[in-house]
């Protein structure tokens, strides 16, 4: 059967269990609409390129599968590479499909629609991998090479370009096949030596980061057998959450440095020992690790940040199962609790009191996933937050930290995962991307966005005045939030007081649909 190379890439993209893909339809992308005619993916329109990215990476933590966008060339990829750079600090995959013009018009700048002087190679800046298809033929190996770069190693955004003339020819659909499942093995020789070290140890410890999640079972499995304190990242919330064993604080605090620098060996999974991780404050002060075995599934990755004293480069679950131990004990649950009490007594008043706002949240809907902007009670959880499951937790207020993240990425992981979904969004970041309330409702998505209503951007306004810099450029004026998503038919209200919370919470929980909490906060 012949059909378009449009068509047939959406055929592929459905073999490969793509269910969702979030996108804006152009003229330089509606031949691969064409496909979507009787495919069983759907297609979600957000309202903004940059929303589109966020969807698929809030989508793609959400079920562990890859996010993907299709979208116009020129401004429709420029518009995505922040969320692209969000992915790829963050190690989530994501595929950005775009058109392009026809590959005879590339370098010319003759003027053509949507046109860049070399697309490719600006994506290729932030893209694990940036590939034009040239030759109608190619499209399967392409469609492959790009799952592969996705989730063969360190997982990341990559990015397909299909010119305007390919887009159109004529190929034969290619018949099923089994699809190349990757997962790298472990050295068997480094397995028994990291087991030999770990149960020597007399003050185990493991650190657990975003990598870390699909071996989450396995992982704690091994902190049992070894009595280990596990310190959980900000991507790597949720993990153990709730068990004695679990310190769910930044490796920032000092009790957590504390207790990495007491520990006799360190078991680092699915970490990059990231600077907004493990030295939010840029102090300098992360301490030295006796004895550091890192577990990654990237070669490159793993040369990056500390430096181990062992390296395994293999799949996190399956190098965590391979290391069965004998079980020992290590005081692992009393060093956990005076860890977790000393971390959370360590922030002041305002970030206990923001922490009390997300235990309200957390109580108020079990089993909620709370996605997260830039915003002040977001800067709290990352320092200390019990989240239940794991990616019961993520954010953009670490590594490449892109504002007006939380309310998309919140829709897509909607989509993607049944779990109720919590926005925590300030009045600032909101107003990025404020015009996806209608999505949220034009797919029936039932988040309920909170609105960290502080009139600006109060902590950039406290870093200001806390470095003898006059404020300036912080108090830009907000709508009335509650009326804008009225409009939209979203259900709303406005609340004061963070003591509020907990029963604004119950009547959104009850609403059943998207709902927006506009809490105004001093």
């Amino acid at each position: 059967m012949m059909k378009t190379v449009g068509e047939v890439l959406i055929t592929l993209l459905e073999r490969r269990g793509v269910a969702h893909i979030f996108g804006i339809p152009g003229v330089h992308t509606v031949e691969m609409y064409r496909g979507l005619d009787g495919s069983s993916i759907r297609h979600i329109t957000p309202r903004h390129e940059q929303s589109a990215g966020f969807m698929a990476d809030g989508y793609a933590r959400a079920t562990g599968k890859p996010g993907v966008c299709l979208l116009i060339t020129g401004p429709g990829v420029t518009n995505a590479i922040t969320p692209m750079a969000q992915a790829r600090a963050d190690s989530v995959p994501m595929l950005v499909i775009s058109g392009v013009n026809r590959a005879a018009t590339f370098g010319h700048e003759e003027g053509y629609l949507h046109e860049l002087p070399d697309q490719q190679a600006m994506m290729a800046q932030v893209a694990l991998l940036s590939q034009t298809l040239h030759r109608a033929e190619d499209l399967e190996r392409v469609v492959d090479r790009a799952f592969a770069a996705m989730t063969g190693g360190r997982p990341g955004p990559v990015h397909i370009e299909v010119p305007l003339d390919v887009m159109k020819q004529q190929i034969a659909v290619p018949p099923e096949r089994a699809e190349v499942k990757i997962r790298r093995m472990p050295d068997p020789a480094l397995i028994a030596d990291a087991q030999a070290r770990l149960s020597k140890a007399k003050r185990p410890l493991i650190l657990a980061g975003g990598g870390a999640v699909g071996a989450a079972d396995a992982l704690q499995t091994l902190a049992e057998t070894l009595d280990a304190p596990v310190v959980t990242t900000t991507n790597g919330r949720g993990i153990l959450g709730g068990h004695p064993l679990c310190i769910p604080a930044s490796p920032t605090l000092p009790a957590v440095r504390d207790l990495m620098a007491d520990a006799d060996v360190v078991l680092a999974v699915g970490t990059q020992f990231g600077r907004t991780d493990y030295d939010m404050y840029d102090d300098g002060e992360a301490p030295e690790i006796a004895h550091l075995i890192r577990i990654d599934c990237d070669p490159v990755q793993i040369t990056r940040g500390r430096v181990p004293d062992m390296a395994i480069v293999a799949d996190a679950q399956v190098a965590v199962a391979a290391l069965g131990l004998q079980p020992q004990t290590s005081e692992g649950e009393s060093r956990a609790d005076a860890t977790r009490i000393s971390a959370l007594n360590s922030l002041d008043a305002t970030y206990q009191s923001h922490i009390d706002v997300i235990d309200t949240i957390t109580q108020a809907i079990p089993g909620v996933r709370i996605v997260g902007d830039s915003t002040q009670v977001i800067y709290a959880g990352n320092m200390y937050a019990d989240i239940a499951q794991p990616w019961g937790w993520f954010n953009a207020a670490t590594g490449y930290g892109a504002l007006g993240y939380g309310p998309s990425a919140a829709i897509g992981a909607a989509l993607g995962d049944a779990a109720p979904v919590v926005c925590i969004t300030g009045d600032g970041g909101l107003q990025f991307c404020l015009s996806e309330l209608g999505t949220a409702m034009d797919e029936t998505t039932p988040v309920i966005f909170v609105v960290w209503n502080n009139n600006g951007y109060q902590e950039i306004e406290r870093f200001m005045v806390d470095h003898d810099i006059k404020p300036e450029g912080v108090t830009p004026s907000a709508p009335d939030f509650a009326a804008v998503a009225r409009a939209y038919g979203m259900p709303a209200e406005r609340v004061e007081g963070i003591d509020t919370l907990g029963s604004a919470l119950t009547r959104a929980k009850a609403a059943g649909s998207a709902y927006l909490i506009d809490l105004i906060v001093p």
